[in-house]
This record gives C-alpha cells, sequence and structure tokens, in this order.
C-alpha cells in the first residue's frame, strides 16, 4: 500500500503540472466517436493503434468507489479510458451499477440490492477501497449512460440484467456510440447481434477453439472486441489470431499486476509500469485495470508514438 500511495503523490505532481501547462484543471481524456461507423473504426485493429485503458469497475481508489460518476471522472481525468461497468436490478426493476449483489462491501447499508428499491438505495453511500464511507450515492444505468455522451464508452457487464435490456436501455438514450456490451456465449454474440446491428461487444477469446466457435457464429468480427485472459497471456499467437481478424483484444491486469502491487510484491512503481508495457508489446491493445490510472499513464508513451496515426483522431487531450 505505500507503494501506491507513493504513485499518488507523483501522480498529483504530475497532473497538477499537466493542469498548469494547458490552464484547464478540469479537463478531461475524452473520446471523439460521432457514428456506428466510426465506433467499428475505433475498435478495428491497425498495425498504428494507440493502446488504452478498460477502468474496471471504473478506476476505483481511495476516496472514490467504484462504479461512481464522480470515479469515471477522476479516471478520465488522468488517462484515456473506456469505464466498466456493473448493471444489477432493485426490487422495483431500477438498474443501478453494483458489482456484488450484497450491498455490505461497497455502501453504507446491509443485504441484497434486489431486496431494495431504487428510492431506498439512494439514502445509503457509496464506501471507497479503503471501506471510507463517502458522499457518494449509487448512481442507475441511466445517468451512467448520460453522463459518457462526449466522454467515453461504456463497457457494460451483465450481472443479473440479459443483454435485450442493455441493448434495450442503450437504444432509449441513443448511446449505441458510447456503449458496447460484455458477451459471454455465442448465443448472447448472435442475439445481440440480431437486436442491433450496430453493437460491439467485448466477447470471451481465451484460445484457438473460441476463436473457431465466434467464427461459426456469423457474426462480423467488426462488431467484437475480444477478451483474452484475466490472467498473463503466455502464449501470444492468439494476439497475432484475433489481429488478423480485424479485431482489437483486451487483457486484464486486475487479477495480477494490480493485485501484486497493492501487496508489495511488486516492490516500485516503475517495476510496475514495465509489467504494463509488457502486456502491450505482447500483443494486448487494451488494459483492463483497477490500477486504471496507473496503467494508463505507463503505457501513455505508445500515444505520443502513433499521434500522427489512423487512430489519433479519436483521441481528444
Amino acid at each position: 500500500m505505500k507503494y501506491l500511495r507513493l504513485f499518488i503523490v507523483l501522480l498529483i505532481v504530475l497532473t497538477g503540472c499537466c493542469a498548469s501547462k494547458s490552464g484547464n484543471k478540469n479537463s478531461i481524456h475524452t473520446f471523439k466517436i460521432n457514428s456506428t461507423g466510426e465506433l467499428k473504426e475505433f475498435f478495428s485493429y491497425s498495425s498504428d493503434r494507440i493502446p488504452f485503458i478498460c477502468a474496471h469497475r471504473g478506476g476505483s481508489r481511495e476516496t472514490f468507489p467504484e462504479n461512481c460518476i464522480a470515479t469515471f471522472e477522476n479516471t478520465l481525468s488522468k488517462v484515456h479510458a473506456m469505464i466498466e461497468v456493473d448493471p444489477r436490478y432493485t426490487k422495483d426493476s431500477v438498474i443501478v451499477l453494483m458489482h456484488d449483489p450484497i450491498l455490505d462491501r461497497t455502501t453504507s447499508g446491509t443485504g441484497r440490492v434486489s431486496d431494495y428499491t431504487y428510492e431506498e438505495l439512494k439514502a445509503l453511500r457509496l464506501k471507497d477501497t479503503e471501506g471510507n464511507i463517502t458522499g457518494h450515492r449509487i448512481p442507475t444505468l441511466d445517468e451512467a449512460l448520460e453522463w459518457a455522451k462526449g466522454k467515453t464508452i461504456l463497457v457494460l457487464d451483465r450481472k443479473d440484467v440479459p443483454i435485450a435490456e442493455r441493448i434495450k436501455k442503450i437504444e432509449e438514450h441513443n448511446a449505441v456510440t458510447n456503449a458496447i456490451v460484455i458477451a459471454y456465449s455465442t448465443d448472447e454474440i448472435k442475439e445481440c447481434y440480431n437486436l442491433n446491428s450496430d453493437i460491439i461487444m467485448e466477447v470471451m477469446l481465451p484460445d484457438t477453439v473460441q476463436l473457431k466457435k465466434l467464427d461459426e457464429t456469423g457474426v462480423p468480427w467488426a462488431n467484437m472486441v475480444g477478451f483474452v485472459s484475466h490472467n498473463l497471456v503466455e502464449d501470444t499467437e492468439i494476439f497475432d489470431l484475433v489481429h488478423r481478424k480485424g479485431s482489437m483484444c483486451i487483457v486484464g491486469s486486475s487479477r495480477n499486476h494490480d493485485i501484486s502491487f497493492k501487496k508489495g510484491d511488486i516492490k516500485s512503481v516503475k517495476e510496475l509500469a514495465d509489467k504494463y508495457r509488457k502486456m502491450v508489446n505482447d500483443g494486448a491493445d487494451i488494459i483492463e485495470a483497477d490500477l486504471a490510472v496507473e496503467a494508463g499513464l505507463s503505457i501513455r508513451d505508445t500515444e505520443s508514438l502513433s499521434i500522427s496515426g489512423s487512430k489519433s483522431k479519436f483521441f481528444s487531450y
């Protein structure tokens, strides 16, 4: 934990310098995507791609809870990132953002989310990563979809909300260019494509067996981004195979490097940054990270390498 606090201090210094140069302390890093065609182009693989971050549960940290709009804003103030969120039903069928089915770990309440109405949940407050109760309340998916417009791309996990309902919400908010869905099975992939062929899906793609199954769905690869693994990828051939299909690859760091850094097994900020850079060098295009800010800053040099490339038009600084 002391290394994480050191990183935060360094981060404050760096971002303060950047704010002084720009003259705007409230600026955020955004994705500029104005059509479904541009969204598909953004997620298509190219050799001059700009690697970026998917902030797992929004990029929570001390004072900033997971699945919280203030946390999303904080993450984007530092780095370019998609925001992964967890939709879950309340007792009265309002969709809120909450990872666990039980309230205890992340809120001031107790018991199951599904046993509370939304009005009852509004009285609760979210906890940060240290277990401290903050002033932030539980947001709805509706609020998050509206917030994301013109800023970033939400990644909607499933939890207890079927894919058809997630698509319905995206359509209600005219947010097809600002949200994608996670599809865990080939049935979900085909259902999503049949419901709305403009929706992009994050699909599970751990090996060549699954690659063949995805081919057999008949769904265009332009509609899919491959989530390769939550673990470190030893056989990097899968990256090349997915890239040949024209799709990007996501790899998670939340269950490996992020945990190791928090435990002190990764001894320094430099060592952590090197781990993230290796993931990109091995073939990952997007890192899904709990430590979203740390990961994003670590791979920022790859942005400058591709600043004049075909993807730079989608990145606003």
